[in-house]
């Protein structure tokens, strides 16, 4: 039986915790609940919700076990290690990986997880790309912008060039988008449904345009929450491509080609959008994913909304994919 694998989930550290609310503001701002969570804000739109289970290892397996999930492939999320200077990014790079290889060597069986690094600072972030998949990294997150900078920018180079070379896996998660405040997405806390969506759909869509994929060859880029707006759009990116030389300058082949060379993961929450992306994207790119422990996660849901696939697409999607893409 295939094992289910889990490849888009979420843990912290409180040192992490404890270094994002002393050194991230003004630009990151925390609120304490009465029940004693953590609420993160960025320009006045709050982004996430610390749960216990955000630093419970102990949670975790039990929620995993109650849901029928084998195997997580762990993950920091926003904002990441993006905050303070460079003495403080790396701090808090190294506490959550070192947490996350902690709970590898502790749960051998149940855990995997994906390194974190100062991306604006990159002599200091290949070095820790390096220390930590020595450490046991499997993969390695980033966010869809890197404080309002695209992840094309050319002072990210060193970093993409030393996760290419691995040929890791990179899980590009969204944060709130650049021009937030103009956008008024705090209004109806529209950063976790809306802004976060656009945010991995114009990064994703900028690497295609922009000549990324054939630059760096052997990454294998997955897409959040079923890469967000992408499979919706397809037909309009290809149309554009089609339509205006300017968008050819970069790139020879349509949009949707690029589109199947990506990977993305299972956390929508309708049937029809993860079918849809499974069209777009094909049944060998797309992996289960909850979203768990966020609010708006759903290990079971997700989990039912895969198991509701063919046999041998649900296979796929499960578990045989991520063993494949992960080297698990």
């Amino acid at each position: 039986m295939t094992q289910v694998i889990d490849v888009h989930t979420h843990m912290f550290s409180r040192e992490w915790l404890r270094l994002v609310k002393e050194f991230g503001p003004p630009q990151y701002v925390n609120e304490t609940l009465a029940n004693g969570n953590e609420l993160l804000f960025h320009k006045g739109a709050q982004f996430l919700n610390a749960v216990p289970a955000h630093f419970d290892y102990k949670l975790r397996l039990a929620a995993m076990d109650k849901a029928g999930v084998d195997v997580a492939v762990v993950s920091l999320t926003s904002p990441n290690c993006f905050f303070g200077d460079e003495e403080i990014g790396l701090r808090a790079a190294r506490a959550v990986n070192d947490d996350m290889a902690q709970a590898q060597a502790d749960h051998p069986d149940r855990i995997r997880w994906m390194l974190s690094v100062p991306w604006e600072h990159s002599v200091l972030a290949t070095a820790e790309v390096e220390r930590a998949h020595r450490n046991g990294a499997v993969g390695a997150m980033v966010l869809a912008n890197i404080n309002g900078r695209h992840l094309t920018d050319p002072v990210f180079h060193s970093v993409w060039k030393a996760l290419d070379e691995r040929g890791l896996p990179v899980l590009v998660h969204p944060t709130v988008p650049p021009g937030a405040d103009e956008l008024g997405i705090e209004e109806h806390n529209l950063a976790g449904s809306v802004g976060f969506m656009f945010d991995t759909t114009l990064a994703i869509s900028r690497m295609i345009f922009d000549g990324f994929f054939d630059r760096y060859p052997n990454l294998k880029i997955i897409a959040s929450h079923a890469g967000g707006a992408l499979p919706y759009i397809v037909g309009r990116l290809d149309r554009c491509f089609e339509m205006d030389p300017k968008r050819r300058t970069k790139i020879s082949r349509p949009p949707s080609e690029y589109l199947k060379r990506i990977y993305y993961d299972s956390v929508t929450y309708r049937q029809e959008a993860l079918e849809l992306c499974l069209k777009v994207g094909g049944d060998d790119n797309v992996m289960y994913g909850s979203d768990f422990p966020h609010g708006i996660g759903d290990m079971v849901g997700c989990l039912e909304r895969v198991d509701s696939l063919s046999e041998e697409v649900g296979m796929k999607v499960r578990g045989e994919n991520a063993q494949r893409i992960f080297g698990l």
